[in-house]
């Protein structure tokens, strides 16, 4: 066979959209979740600080309380790992940030300092898979404290705020365990269960990823959440009822181990799910014990092996070859220059330049692009709504901390409809926070600051994207087309054996929808690159819709197993 029959043409250069970044979308099912989260964990330092009168020190007891941001989509148990690994992370960062802006004064070191963290940062959320709100907040932190005026003497004990804001943050993010344990794994059971629905409502390649995604993802985090507890047992029952809805192909029988709700079943057992009553109850379904004992043995196997694994994956993407590494030089180069461009331009503390490039990497050119609309524009909209508030901000200390407070969570309860509508809350919440140390720079002055500082950041930081390649997003798709092929000749070789345990059939497949849930994002996210060889997307479609009817096939067989003990079968 040619290459040119299994490899499609794509240009180098794709067509960036306008209008598609700026749509807004339906918003998080959890929103409320991290914005909550941050006002308070911002709110209890602040008035503390306010009681003390050292409102002066806020941008420190800021940089811990941001971290109450991360981890809302973890179960409770990971998330009190993820949370503290963010607050540790958080402290190094701000430690090299403020020893260097007390052994310099020069910008042009602080600069290449800054592009430096933020390039390590966003390598390191990207290999880590941290999860919104990403590196942004930890370069904004860390960017800002370049350039804020130090003493190497004052270091530890700015430090030690931080670390007793993380606290506070940690405490927040963890807490609710005590009230509702199992609730990230009541909302990804949902979101599993609507994703099924959407796809036995409107069958499609999309709807079918998606629910492919979300049944994935339900399952990981039932698996990360700890010992089973009744309510997770039932959690379970419920995924595999949406993992049903994942075999009901027009020329594959559905699998009798577990009959497909209608989706307006599934939809009503997700509003259950979500809401803090009992767990809804399914039919029973054959072989589902079974299905259960296995979930169960891979969640004893993952307790031995699961953080080695996790420190193997974080070596992988770190090592020579990763696809991550392009990105991180990215955004060294990126950060930089637009650090250095805007100092050209007459700002002194070009930290919202490099920022602004910062957020702008995303995994491929596309969707950098996307991001640099976005950012644009509501960082533009935001410097208006900063200098409407200023005046009233200014009228006491007070008044300052509400309309942070205020700001910080209209950020987290717009962000999820659209990037650019969460930048208009931000940019004036970021801006603000200058007003604490006392100093009141002329309003002017620092709105022309920030605007010159966004148009420079967007655009030098998306030319550093166009012109640092990333032709190794190709071979991660290459990888994943592999790890499918073979995780799918697995599940083959499951379904081949004489007496297949349920288990068995389970654990292959699992591992082969993890498979192709890594295969289409490594897909979209090649498609999106510049300046690479062709991809070969007819071999990505058919190694799909393999693993699809191998999945169905799975199934199915395993609901043969399951009704022949009924049947009088040895």
């Amino acid at each position: 066979m040619s290459d040119a029959t299994i490899r499609s043409r794509q240009p180098s250069v794709r067509r960036l959209p306008l209008a598609a970044p700026l749509r807004l979308a339906r918003p998080s099912d959890m929103w409320f979740k991290p914005a909550l989260s941050v006002v308070v964990a911002t709110a209890v330092p602040d008035l503390v600080l306010f009681a003390v009168d050292r409102l002066d020190l806020v941008m420190y007891t800021m940089a811990g309380s941001l971290c109450a941001l991360y981890g809302h989509n973890l179960p409770y148990t990971r998330r009190a790992r993820a949370v503290a690994g963010v607050v540790v992370s958080m402290v190094i960062g701000l430690a090299i940030s403020l020893v260097a802006a007390s052994l310099t004064g020069s910008t042009a070191v602080l600069i290449a300092v800054g592009a430096v963290l933020a390039a390590a940062q966003k390598t390191l959320c990207d290999a880590t898979r941290i999860g919104p709100p990403g590196p942004v907040i930890f370069t904004f932190v860390t960017s800002a404290a370049l350039f804020a005026p130090q003493r190497l003497s004052q270091v530890p004990g700015h430090l030690a705020l931080t670390l007793a804001a993380g606290a506070i943050a940690w405490l927040v993010t963890a807490g609710p365990a005590l009230v509702r344990r199992e609730g990230p794994e009541r909302r990804a059971t949902a979101r599993a269960l609507d994703a099924a629905a959407a796809y036995l409502a409107d069958p499609g390649h999309r709807t079918r990823h998606a629910a492919a995604a979300a049944v994935h993802g339900a399952w990981q985090t039932l698996l990360a959440a700890g010992r089973p507890t009744p309510v997770r047992q039932a959690l379970e029952r419920l995924v595999v009822h949406a993992e049903a809805a994942l075999g009901a192909f027009p020329d594959v029988p559905a699998p009798a181990s577990a009959p497909v709700p209608a989706p307006d079943r599934l939809r009503a057992w997700a509003r259950q799910a979500r809401a803090r009553g009992p767990v809804p109850t399914p039919p029973s379904a054959r072989g589902a014990s079974e299905e259960l004992l296995g979930i169960e043995a891979e969640r004893a196997a993952r307790r031995g092996g699961s953080r080695r694994e996790a420190r193997r994956a974080l070596l992988r993407s770190l090592a020579p070859g990763s696809p991550l590494l392009p990105i991180g030089a990215r955004a060294l180069v990126g950060c930089a220059l637009a650090g250095y461009v805007s100092q050209a331009a007459g700002v002194g503390r070009p930290y919202w330049a490099i920022v602004t490039a910062a957020s702008l990497y995303q995994a491929n050119v596309t969707l950098s692009w996307n991001r640099a609309l976005q950012r644009t524009l509501g960082n533009l909209l935001g410097v208006l709504v900063f200098a409407a508030v200023l005046p009233v901000s200014r009228t006491g200390p007070l008044a300052l901390i509400g309309f942070c407070l205020f700001f910080g969570f209209a950020a987290e309860a717009l962000i999820t409809r659209n990037y650019w509508l969460g930048s208009v809350a931000v940019t004036p919440m970021a801006l603000l926070v200058l007003e604490f140390g006392g100093t009141h720079p002329a309003a002017g002055e620092l709105i022309g600051d920030r605007v010159l500082d966004t148009v420079i950041g967007a655009g030098v930081g998306l030319l550093a994207a166009m012109l640092v390649t990333n032709r190794r997003a190709a071979g991660r798709l290459e990888k994943a087309l592999a790890a499918t092929d073979l995780a799918r000749a697995h599940a083959v070789h499951a379904l081949a054996a004489p007496q297949p345990t349920p288990a068995a059939l389970d654990a292959a497949r699992r591992r082969l929808t993890g498979s192709l849930v890594e295969l289409r994002e490594a897909d979209e996210t090649a498609a999106g690159e510049w300046w690479q060889r062709a991809l070969p997307q007819e071999q990505v479609l058919a190694a799909e819709q393999a693993g699809h009817r191998t999945l169905a096939a799975t199934a199915t067989r395993r609901g043969s197993i399951a009704r022949a003990p009924e049947n009088g079968a040895v």
